[in-house]
């Protein structure tokens, strides 16, 4: 006989669970606007301070200034994600536009030996940081020495380097190819600004929707898993190393740009800053957790508090402690809300 079909109102109820992984995706865009509502409160806070906070010029200055930095956040980002470190960013930032002054200044004033026509600053520059990048990655991952140690020790020698070409003096005198980036200004808005923006949204496209970008949350989580899965994480490996060290040197061309000048203690302590934004920023040190979106509100919110505490007359010397104190918070804070211990 053929089957009767039940009417509609006696079908048994069919109960829809929550899939897991689409809870895990909602959790994880919640916290990437986590630090939004304290950005407003800065903002609201900057303008009781000093009514100056909210114009124009100021936060230009505010986000020209966060931009440099805020491209070594990207690429210390990328690095944490995979479940590495590298220390060596902040050298990197003065040595690759370092090389490019070295070699391209005229020889005389500016320190320089004149080598190279002014043309090739940026193209040295980048390829400086690529080549750190791929040297870290090379005693890394296929030396398999711990990624901790070996950017220390190379934040030590880019640091001595830069000092030795230098002889301690400062670079200035930059051919206009270094300071375009950092004075020029599209549509009214500092050019360093645009290159930071572009960058992010790049890193925020990649890393959520395309294959590529999740194989490095996968090499965070679990690296044999990920392996074993079929990713080639040694090759993505070495590319995020790789193109951190770039991110690092443009970071560099972006200050030296804007302060037409190459010192040579540039980028020194800016590793803390980076590390800062990036964990308040919800970016994991045990790798594979966080966002690039996260990381741009952590250094804009660091930025922001700064900027307010300088308009309200707090001396810069205490933005160092400032800092610190907010990374002991936000892990604390990852501590409890994550519930997992930290290595």
């Amino acid at each position: 006989m053929p089957e009767t079909a039940t009417p509609a109102d006696e079908r048994p109820a069919v109960r829809r669970v929550p899939s897991p992984n689409r809870n895990r995706v909602a959790l994880a865009r919640l916290r990437d606007l986590a630090l939004i509502p304290a950005i407003l409160v800065i903002c609201v806070v900057g303008q009781l301070v000093n009514p100056v906070f909210l114009n124009r010029d100021n936060l230009l200055n505010v986000v020209q200034t966060m931009s440099e930095t805020a491209v070594l956040v990207l690429a210390e980002t990328l690095v944490l994600i995979v479940r590495k470190m590298d220390l060596s960013l902040e050298s990197t930032m003065g040595l690759a536009p370092g090389v490019a002054a070295w070699l391209t200044v005229a020889a005389g004033p500016g320190h320089g030996l004149g080598a190279l026509p002014g043309a090739w600053a940026i193209p040295v520059t980048l390829a400086v940081g690529l080549l750190i990048g791929a040297v870290n990655a090379l005693l890394i991952v296929r030396c398999g020495l711990n990624g901790f140690i070996v950017t220390l020790g190379m934040l030590i020698v880019l640091r001595g380097t830069l000092t030795g070409l230098s002889g301690g003096e400062t670079f200035f005198q930059l051919p206009g190819s270094m300071l375009y980036p950092g004075t020029a200004q599209w549509f009214g808005v500092p050019a360093s600004v645009w290159i930071c923006v572009t960058l992010f949204a790049a890193g925020i496209a990649v890393l959520g929707w395309t294959g590529a970008g999740r194989s490095l949350y996968a090499i965070g989580g679990n690296a044999d898993a990920a392996k074993a899965a079929g990713i080639r994480t040694d090759r993505v490996l070495w590319i995020v190393l790789t193109v951190a060290g770039g991110l690092a040197a443009l970071s560099g061309l972006l200050l030296s740009g804007r302060l037409a000048s190459v010192a040579s203690a540039q980028g020194s302590g800016a590793i803390f800053t980076v590390f800062a934004a990036a964990v308040i920023g919800g970016v994991g040190l045990n790798g594979g957790k966080g966002s690039v979106f996260g990381a741009f509100t952590g250094i804009l919110l660091l930025f922001l508090i700064q900027n307010v505490l300088t308009l309200g007359g707090v001396p810069a010397q205490w933005t160092g402690a400032l800092n610190g104190l907010i990374i002991l918070v936000a892990l604390v804070l990852s501590r409890i809300t994550g519930g997992r211990v930290q290595d």
